[in-house]
């Protein structure tokens, strides 16, 4: 295997995973935001409420994109695994 190819898989590597981390950590930003601002406009002072909404909307956006983050794993999986028998010597 050659240093650009390892680069190569890394690089893939690195992509998928922002790929697949990316829609929950959306789902935590627009609902902590969300949050936020119906705390400052009812000037409420426990910042604790802001965990449970965002736990919410995490575990609804892993029901959603979890059959399609499920199968771009699965790809990239057999993706490596093909490769491998051109590493092996």
């Amino acid at each position: 295997m050659t240093e650009i190819a390892a680069l190569e898989i890394g690089r893939h590597a690195l992509m998928i995973g922002l790929q697949l981390s990316a829609p929950l950590i959306i789902a935590s930003l627009v609902s902590g935001v969300i949050v936020s601002v119906l705390l400052a406009a009812t000037q409420v002072q426990e910042f604790t409420l802001t965990f449970v909404p965002k736990i919410v909307a995490v575990a609804v956006a892993a029901m959603v994109f979890g059959p399609w983050m499920l199968r771009v794993m699965v790809q990239y999986a057999a993706h490596i695994l093909a490769g491998l028998g051109s590493v092996a010597p």
